[in-house]
């Protein structure tokens, strides 16, 4: 047996709204109902008495009573008077209660049926009495002849019958029906179309199903890695998740924030306001590179923009990873075909009889490799720098260019601290002299008189790591300086330029500087210094000691 679904939300706002507007207009209508009925009577009291107070001091009424047939000059006044002010009845009567008008003329004469004891006292009063003519609301009012001294002559009595009363309220209450009938079909319809663009917003679902997606959304809100942001047609952010706010940079008070006012980079804050899908764009932030997707939302108008982040910096050093691992490919590659053709000039050597001076070349070629080893670890026993020194002398030397480790470089191992990472440490030195061996390449292919050279200064002294880079490449204009240092900058072919960027921020997040000026050789010189103390011991760390200076060169 199939359980049958809950109803929509939508479908039980609808219900509750048609119960509460058939409530309210059924109360109005009951409301009406009774004070319409009490209005009536106090209406029809008001009009009786009025009739009865007029009949009661006209002077003809006084005159007639003193005549010897009242009933005759009577009855035509009190038909009339009963015709205009539209009263069932206008009795007047003598003091004992006998008729002497009567809207059926064969009552004329009987004894008047109702109290009359305080007319008779000369009060004018009201109730509600069953007559001849059925129940009424009746007035009864003394009638005092001024010539007898203000004596009470006569009694004047004016009615509407309740049946009058209740055919008025019948046609007030089918008048008030159809309003109510109306209202109840109107507030339906409106109540139909308000719910029926709900059940559209909500997409037929009830309240159980909105709240557990709900539950939904915010777990995977927090669940993923990539960053969340989205903004409303206001261009504010109407959500974002944690890692949005880390890759950005935010506070948690971001949420209704227009996106011009977080202070992002320019580039960036276009991207997220603009109108058109953007699609892997990369851009950067004061530390990050972060690759920005958005999708517009939009029915008709734009209704907001769904932005996608990812944290290309990790992908970054990753990919600085693989070109160290690559270099060292490229290294081991040339010294296989290096060491192929000293095989081949040893071998040919002997062949030609010439063994002493196959000797000697192999040993000075053993010596000369040996030597470029020693060089580099022993300024630099740091694994993770040797390595990455030892494959891009290599791939220098392939180019032309020689990478030269300055005298004064030392760095021990193990002692670079724990919160300095390799990873950053790849992608400063490893993007400055990729960029400097451009440089020096394409200044010695420009036919410049001096060699191609790359010099590298790697020390640890005074509580700072200090890594130098320079070439004899043609320089960098100063104005051009803190543009260099921006995504997409570059001297070469479009789609590069990101090197530079990357290095400032590994910088950035280690608590560093970078200078940029003239080398000696004419080229440019990057000098960067990181503080060598362990975030987890504070500023007590001990500085690292200087160590003497040694001359060794990488080619």
């Amino acid at each position: 047996m199939r359980v049958p679904r809950p109803r929509s939300l939508a479908g039980q706002l609808f219900a509750m709204q048609v119960v509460l507007v058939a409530a309210v207009v059924a109360g109005c209508a009951i409301f009406s109902y009774v004070s319409g009925r009490s209005q009536a009577e106090e209406s029809a009291r008001r009009q009786a008495t009025a009739a009865a107070t007029a009949v009661a001091d006209s002077p003809a009424v006084a005159e007639a009573v003193r005549s010897d047939d009242p009933t005759a000059r009577l009855q035509p006044y009190a038909e009339r008077v009963r015709r205009d002010t539209g009263v069932a009845f206008v009795t007047i009567m003598n003091p004992r209660g006998i008729r002497w008008t009567h809207p059926d003329p064969d009552r004329i004469g009987e004894k008047f049926l109702g109290n009359t004891g305080p007319a008779l006292r000369g009060h004018i009063f009201d109730e509600t009495y069953t007559g001849t003519l059925g129940a009424s609301v009746r007035v009864v009012a003394p009638v005092r002849d001024a010539r007898a001294g203000g004596r009470i002559t006569a009694l004047v009595s004016a009615g509407i019958t309740v049946d009058t009363i209740s055919a008025q309220v019948r046609r007030q209450m089918l008048a008030l029906l159809a309003v109510a009938f109306a209202a109840l079909t109107i507030g339906g319809i409106g109540t139909y179309v308000i719910n029926a663009r709900l059940r559209r917003h909500t997409h037929g679902m009830n309240a159980t199903e909105l709240s557990r997606m709900h539950d939904y959304h915010q777990a995977a809100l927090h669940a993923v890695r990539e960053g969340l942001l989205m903004l409303d047609g206001r261009r504010r952010i109407a959500l974002i998740n944690d890692a949005g706010r880390e890759l950005l940079g935010l506070s948690g008070d971001s949420v209704g924030r227009y996106v011009a006012d977080l202070g992002l980079p320019p580039p960036l804050t276009g991207a997220l306001l603009a109108a058109e899908p953007r699609v892997d764009e990369l851009h950067l932030t004061a530390e990050r590179v972060v690759v920005v997707n958005t999708s517009p939302v939009s029915s008709g108008e734009q209704r907001g923009t769904v932005v996608t982040l990812r944290d290309h910096t990790e992908l970054q050093a990753l990919s600085g990873e693989l070109d160290s691992v690559r270099g060292f490919t490229e290294a081991l590659r040339s010294q296989a075909h290096e060491a192929a053709n000293r095989l081949h000039t040893v071998v040919s050597l002997i062949e030609l009889g010439r063994a002493e001076e196959a000797v000697d070349f192999a040993t000075a070629e053993l010596e000369l490799a040996q030597v470029l080893t020693d060089q580099v670890v022993g300024a630099v026993a740091e694994p993770v720098l040797a390595a990455l020194l030892l494959g891009k002398a290599a791939q220098a030397n392939e180019r032309g260019v020689e990478l030269v480790l300055a005298p004064d470089s030392r760095i021990d191992d193990g002692l670079l601290p724990p919160g300095l990472p390799a990873r950053d440490l790849v992608t400063i030195l490893g993007n400055l002299i990729d960029n400097a061996t451009d440089a020096a390449a394409e200044g010695a292919g420009r036919g410049a008189a001096r060699s191609a050279r790359v010099t590298v200064t790697a020390r640890a002294a005074g509580g700072e790591l200090t890594l130098c880079v320079r070439d004899t490449g043609a320089g960098l204009d100063p104005a051009a300086v803190e543009d260099a240092f921006g995504r997409g900058w570059s001297t070469k072919s479009p789609g590069r330029g990101l090197g530079l960027a990357l290095v400032r921020q590994a910088v950035s997040r280690n608590g560093g500087t970078i200078e940029v000026s003239r080398a000696a050789d004419g080229g440019a010189e990057f000098t960067v210094r990181l503080p060598l103390t362990d975030p987890a011991e504070g500023d007590g760390a001990a500085p690292l000691a200087d160590t003497a200076p040694r001359e060794e060169s990488a080619r």
